[in-house]
């Protein structure tokens, strides 16, 4: 009997190891094959690193640049490269976990795969091309370093896995991440958006639409973060800030100002390069990872950046499912639901799960079903990765009409644009892919799944969106705030004149009323003027800010006598986060969530709550309510450990912080790159940039993984080599690379 014991026990234990190694090396093996790029097509390029170890790369052909872009990359962070090609493949639980799985999900949900390789042919062959290149470089790098190389069967990739990993990131950018996580939980959507009542009990008003301005979030049910949980951290962008000042205005130089405010790391941090090819193409700026060319910068005649813009871009429809949930009713007729079975990779500790899930899918788009029904997902740039081909033009396009004819195409989908140039043109351009809709129903609510008259088809005409070109005023700005407020009085639209089925949004951000406040009083515009209100630290009272304080303000000593120390001190508040007054920090704890509330349109918080929370986190960790703020706030990579200043929706921004365990705050999102571009009169173009950390954020001990720390909690910035020559002077190194492929 011990003998029958001994030997069951043993084949359970020998069970559940096969289990255990099933689900440690099951994954890379059920992954699909990677595939290299067809052709027998060889690269090469010049990678040129100056004192601060930014890639200055070089090739006979466009290719070969981008062929020397991923190498470049991949030395300075291939770890975040490889997240990105993990979401590009739909592998990215393997690595992060659940919070991965949820990008995986969405993956499939949006068919990225599906879009890129239906989409690959009709780009051009030229940016075919180009995608292909950077591929064969990630796949080189990987080859050589096969230590660095996350999960097995990852490489090689092609041109398509480049553009799969746009198609799944475009839609984050115009703030798709706020109805999936609601729709995903079955709970509420976003307050901007009505009750989610029977499809069949929704008809347009008779009267016409019910357009709203932009509503104040209500404490009504609040809006959990995305699940999938992890696209916040992953993909959230906290705002930026853009300024363009004429040569007429600025006594001088055309100035353009890039000042992104994206994560510090991660699959949206910025990368920073500069590229030349013998065919003509020039240009420095900054990418994320897994772009083979930069979304923003100049070249020797011109120059744009990029802000976050929130127009009503997506519209949410309620199906009418039969009783077997198979099918949904549409124009009287009964149509089957599209249903697809994927298998999301989910890593726990050492073991891989393998969790399965159903996607669906309608003629409205992508559908999830929660306990409150079916509910389809549309925006109309769904199905489009013409923006690779966009932006490839925009980096080499010549003068404002060239550039302007290339925006014209409509193929971005989303973000402000705000443009400067050598012939001292600024401009600004409210671009987005805003749906043509038909009169008749309230688009800021859940829509009738069951007729056709509430499913528009294409998009509003490129020349309906807000637009500025050389205002009279000589500049233009954008913070994150509505388009009607950004050139400066008499040279402002009107919101009239926009249809209000567009949904331009009307809010304004305090950095907004900042930046239009202090450019609209200043009579010169020059390089000094503007980096102070590029590094304003005030708060004006207004908006959310007013409230906020209004409700402080309010609070009864008598009832609450534990605030009656932090009320005074906020009620001495200077409005600003420069890092001198008193009451800084205890005022930068405490506006984070009201401005988060504004601008992410949440619950208001309650200010008895997070008064108190400020005080409490303070005294434990400080024994006071007055430190300075720079020993609160703090820049920290490596042993690297700085005071900054800036507060969240500030023009110096610090938006978005960890909290660590001594009760500093580590921020991690906020003013990111930042890009100074100059174009004087006869003179070749000019540019500053700086970022928080290093060209080389992943590699700790590499020279450039934290040197620029210092220049950037100083407000400084430091030189651009744009030029050849000046980037051969100032070289620290200079190598060749090129692919294995014969």
């Amino acid at each position: 009997m011990k003998r029958v014991l001994a030997i069951a026990g043993f084949l359970v234990v020998a069970v559940v190891l096969i289990a255990a190694i099933g689900l440690m090396v099951w994954e890379p093996f059920f992954a699909r094959d990677g595939v290299a790029p067809e052709g027998d097509r060889t690269y090469t390029a010049e990678i040129v690193r100056d004192e601060f170890g930014v890639p200055h790369i070089y090739g006979a052909t466009d290719p070969d640049v981008a062929y020397g872009v991923a190498i470049a990359h991949s030395e300075d962070d291939f770890t975040t490269l490889q997240d990105v090609v993990a979401m590009s493949r739909g592998r990215y639980g393997a690595i992060a976990g659940q919070n991965g799985a949820s990008v995986d999900y969405v993956y499939h949900l949006l068919d990225a795969r599906g879009i890129a390789e239906r989409e690959w042919a009709s780009l051009p062959e030229d940016t075919r091309a180009l995608l292909d290149a950077y591929a064969v470089g990630l796949n080189d790098y990987a080859e050589q370093n096969p230590g660095e190389v996350k999960l097995g069967n990852m490489f090689p990739v092609n041109g398509v896995d480049i553009a799969a990993g746009f198609a799944l990131r475009q839609p984050f950018f115009f703030g798709l991440d706020r109805f999936l996580g609601p729709l995903v939980a079955g709970e509420p959507l976003p307050p901007e958006y009505g009750p989610q009542i029977p499809a069949s009990d929704l008809a347009p008003p008779e009267d016409g639409p019910r357009i709203m301005e932009e509503p104040e979030a209500q404490p009504l049910a609040r809006a959990s973060d995305p699940t999938p949980g992890s696209l916040r951290d992953d993909f959230r962008h906290a705002g930026s800030n853009a300024f363009a000042v004429s040569p007429e205005k600025s006594g001088g130089p055309t100035i353009l100002v890039s000042n992104a405010h994206q994560p510090w790391r991660g699959p949206v941090a910025w990368y920073e390069m500069v590229v030349e090819s013998g065919e003509g193409w020039h240009f420095a700026g900054a990418n994320f990872p897994g772009s083979p060319f930069p979304f923003l910068g100049h070249n020797e005649n011109l120059g744009w950046t990029n802000t976050v813009n929130t127009p009503d871009m997506i519209d949410i429809y309620q199906l009418v499912l039969d009783d077997s949930g198979t099918r949904y009713r549409f124009d009287g007729e009964w149509r089957d639901l599209e249903a697809t079975d994927v298998t999301l990779p989910v890593k726990v500790g050492p073991f891989t799960l393998p969790v399965g899930r159903t996607v669906y899918r309608s003629v409205h788009g992508p559908v999830i079903k929660n306990d409150k029904g079916a509910f389809a997902v549309r925006f109309a740039a769904l199905g489009s990765i013409d923006q690779l081909d966009a932006y490839y033009r925009l980096n080499r396009s010549e003068n404002l009409a060239e550039w302007r004819e290339i925006m014209a195409r409509g193929q971005i989908p989303s973000t402000n644009f705000i443009y400067g140039d050598a012939e001292g043109n600024i401009a600004y351009i409210y671009n987005a892919a805003i749906p043509d809709r038909p009169k008749g129903y309230d688009w800021r609510g859940v829509l009738p799944g069951d007729t056709s008259k509430a499913l528009w088809t294409g998009k509003v005409p490129y020349e309906s969106l807000p637009q500025y070109f050389n205002p009279a005023s000589g500049w233009v700005m954008n913070a994150n705030n509505t388009p009607f407020l950004a050139a400066g009085p008499g040279s402002d639209l009107d919101p009239a004149d926009f249809a209000p089925e567009m949904g331009v949004e009307l809010k304004m951000t305090n950095r907004g009323r900042r930046a239009w406040s202090l450019m609209s009083e200043a009579d010169v515009i020059d390089r000094d003027t503007l980096a102070r209100i590029k590094f304003d630290t005030g708060y004006a009272r207004e908006g959310y800010v007013a409230r906020m304080m209004d409700e402080i303000e309010a609070i009864d000593p008598r009832e609450h006598p534990e605030l009656a120390e932090a009320r005074t001190l906020m009620l001495e508040w200077d409005y600003s986060a420069d890092n001198i007054g008193r009451a800084d920090s205890i005022a930068l704890l405490v506006i984070r969530e009201f401005m988060s509330s504004a601008y992410n349109k949440k619950p208001w918080p309650d200010v008895v709550e997070e008064l108190t929370k400020a005080k409490d986190h303070l005294q434990t960790h400080f024994g006071r309510l007055t430190p300075p703020m720079g020993e609160l706030l703090r820049l920290r990579q490596g042993e690297v450990d700085l005071p900054l200043d800036g507060g969240s929706d500030t023009l110096r921004a610090s938006t978005t912080w960890d909290v660590e365990d001594d009760g500093r705050l580590a921020v991690r999102h906020g003013d990111s790159f930042i890009m100074w571009i100059e174009w004087l009169n006869g003179q070749p173009v000019a540019s500053r940039s700086i970022q928080p950390f290093g060209a080389a954020t992943t590699r700790p001990d590499s020279p450039h993984y934290a040197d620029q720390t210092t220049l950037f909690v100083q407000h400084r910035l430091k030189p651009v080599h744009f030029w050849r020559d000046d980037a051969l002077t100032n070289a620290v190194t200079r190598q060749t690379v090129s692919s294995k492929r014969q």
